[in-house]
């Protein structure tokens, strides 16, 4: 999903492609396998001995097209003509005398009843997931909003995917904001899975979108986030949540970054990526009340077409086959233009690395800086501390 405008979305669900039509030719050879089976059927039939009776074998065409039809009508169109076949093949005397045409005809007609069924279910069940599917995007939608594609002097780009991929939301979270006091941006990681760390997601989603409008400065955002995440989880402290938050003053060439132990984010400087690893090591949120502790904050000067890659530990955890880890900051640096393009590349690579879907949870926002007019007095990078 690529966006041009301040209102268009900058995320993309990974290994979901926006559309996956069945290919024309093989939809086609699918629908006309039982056919195939019953013309398969009767060439056999001429071509073995009179008391070689191949009649049975016309019962598999209706189980196939219960398989491949998309239409209760097509195993019952399959089951006709198999029985069709079958009154041909015992009138030129395959199968005639005894009762194999009638337990033949039994056979067709019982699989056909039992094909038209299971279509029936099949497509009851895939009406009950499009459902189930358009409200999981409803509350995609609420809990993970579309970031749009620029907000202020950055390009945004997000992939996202979530371990229970049928549902389309997990444990995973981000959002980019303009405030008052600059952009502000989160990414986070919830310990555990399913329903518990979605509300714990939207928990945190909640206070950070409040608070980022409210505090003046990093470190009150995010105790305002930790006040309310403790009320959320009550005694339950065996859940905690990994975070970034990132804030862009509006008037300076830099960054502010403040990690409660995510994964370090990376900057990407021509085709060099560095982990801008925190001052001092601060535990999840979660863990501790952040009120009595003194919150350092580090500050990045930023250059005119820096990236910044932020990530949750479902990419960097992918294992390949050989239970070697994704090695993100070597493969991270390109000389493309766009983050769409380097989205798009960092996820084809993560899905040939471990050669399979993704089990974990997994996001990528990347931020790439463009200012019109920005100041840059080449300082090194300092440390602020609330």
């Amino acid at each position: 999903m690529r966006g041009t405008g301040q209102e268009a979305s900058a995320r993309r669900v990974m290994g979901v492609p926006v559309e996956r039509p069945l290919l024309p030719v093989v939809g086609l050879a699918l629908r006309l396998l039982p056919f195939l089976v019953i013309l398969t059927v009767v060439v056999l039939a001429a071509a073995t001995p009179e008391d070689v009776h191949v009649g049975p074998l016309l019962a598999v065409a209706p189980a196939l097209s219960g398989l491949t039809q998309t239409v209760p009508r097509g195993p019952i169109l399959t089951g006709v003509v198999a029985a069709a076949v079958e009154t041909f093949l015992v009138l030129v005397n395959q199968g005639r005398g005894g009762g194999e045409p009638y337990v033949t005809y039994l056979s067709i007609g019982l699989v056909t009843a039992t094909a038209w069924a299971g279509v029936h279910v099949r497509m009851r069940q895939e009406r009950t997931l499009r459902e189930v599917r358009s409200v999981a995007e409803a509350a995609q939608e609420v809990l993970l909003r579309p970031v749009p594609s620029h907000v202020g002097p950055l390009t945004v780009g997000v992939r996202y995917r979530a371990a229970a991929a049928e549902a389309r939301i997990g444990g995973d979270l981000y959002e980019v904001v303009p405030t008052p006091f600059g952009i502000r941006v989160v990414i986070g990681d919830v310990r555990g899975k399913g329903l518990g760390a979605v509300r714990t997601a939207a928990a945190v989603l909640s206070a950070f979108r409040e608070a980022a409008y409210e505090e003046a400065e990093l470190p009150g955002v995010a105790r305002r986030v930790s006040a309310s995440l403790e009320r959320r989880l009550g005694e339950d402290d065996e859940e905690f949540v990994t975070m970034i938050l990132l804030g862009f003053p509006g008037n300076e060439a830099c960054v502010d970054i403040l990690n409660f132990g995510h994964p370090s984010p990376l900057l990407l400087r021509a085709a060099h990526a560095e982990a801008l690893d925190p001052p001092t090591p601060t535990p999840p949120v979660g863990i501790l009340d952040l009120a009595g502790l003194e919150l350092p904050v580090l500050r990045v000067p930023l250059l005119p077409e820096d990236r910044l890659l932020l990530y949750t530990d479902g990419i960097v955890e992918a294992r390949n086959p050989a239970g070697e880890f994704y090695p993100l900051p070597e493969r991270a640096p390109d000389s493309l233009p766009g983050v769409e393009d380097t989205l798009d590349r960092l996820e084809e690579d993560v899905q040939r690395h471990v050669g399979h879907p993704l089990q974990d949870d997994a996001a990528m926002v990347l931020l790439r800086y463009e200012p019109v007019d920005a100041r840059h007095d080449g300082l090194l990078g300092t440390h602020v501390s609330a």
